[in-house]
């Protein structure tokens, strides 16, 4: 699944190869998937997006937003899966998810793997669908800041609910833009257990896991994204995971523990138990 470095550099991307295109046509997906969500008949789609300009896309979170002009952006939402540039002349997919050709011979297309969105909407409408309307900031936004990530947490536990660092990183997008693939490095480098208890950290140890989180995402998004998620142009992305999945049984890059596997909140994780205590 994407996550924000990915969404970062999809976008970056497609501004580069994108913007100014004018869509010649579009439509949605040609093979069917129960969990891919549009919000316009296929008809509707084709009719309101012909003729279109491609503007300035932009991330956040798990999202990315790319304006077709005059009036309307599309929405790429919490994806998995491939989202490709095609040149004129060269070979298109047979299915897809979604399909915009431009006037110049070039495409877009996108296909997903497990779950995503693509929606298109009034410009300004996009900010009241879920998910999207109140997100909170994200590691790269300037109000991101130690005092903000310190009054998150304070927030948290004041409502009373038993808080774990994974938790934190994973659910409900408290830190919008991370997921299960990224908070094994960011919990590494802050040197915490998936299930240490956000009541039990010292004031050192949030400043450790706030340094963490921006750390690993600006040095995710430097190398690309992921090595095992593709860009723009189904190249893998240059930052490669520690705790990936074959983590399980390596020797620990910091102190050579061998690394262990466990079940937590919904999905694997990888951690090291002489760092990770």
């Amino acid at each position: 699944m994407f996550e924000l470095p990915e969404f970062v550099n999809l976008a970056r991307q497609m501004n580069a190869a994108l913007l100014g295109k004018t869509i010649g046509r579009g439509c949605l997906g040609n093979s069917p998937h129960k969990f891919v969500w549009y919000n316009r008949s296929p008809e509707e789609f084709a009719q309101l997006i012909a003729g279109k300009v491609v503007g300035a896309a932009r991330a956040q979170g798990k999202w990315l937003f790319l304006p077709l002009q005059p009036g309307y952006v599309l929405l790429f939402g919490e994806c998995g899966g491939w989202v490709s540039f095609h040149p004129a002349g060269s070979e298109l997919p047979k299915t897809y998810h979604l399909f915009l050709a431009f006037e110049d011979g070039s495409a877009l297309t996108a296909m997903t793997q497990m779950w995503g969105a693509y929606e298109l909407y009034v410009e300004g409408e996009e900010q009241e669908r879920q998910y999207v309307k109140g997100m909170r900031p994200t590691p790269l936004a300037d109000e991101f800041t130690l005092d903000y990530f310190n009054a998150l947490v304070d927030g948290l536990l004041a409502e009373k609910k038993k808080r774990s660092a994974k938790g934190l990183l994973t659910q409900e997008q408290l830190i919008p833009g991370l997921g299960n693939a990224i908070a094994q490095d960011i919990l590494l480098r802050a040197r915490l257990h998936p299930r240490h208890d956000l009541a039990a950290l010292y004031p050192e140890q949030r400043q450790e896991l706030y340094r963490a989180i921006v750390d690993t995402v600006q040095e995710a998004i430097a190398g690309g994204g992921r090595n095992d998620e593709q860009d723009l142009y189904g190249r893998p992305g240059g930052y490669v995971r520690v705790m990936d999945k074959d983590a399980a049984g390596r020797p620990c890059p910091v102190c050579a523990t061998t690394i262990v596997k466990i079940q937590y909140l919904g999905g694997a994780c990888y951690f090291c138990p002489g760092c990770q205590t």
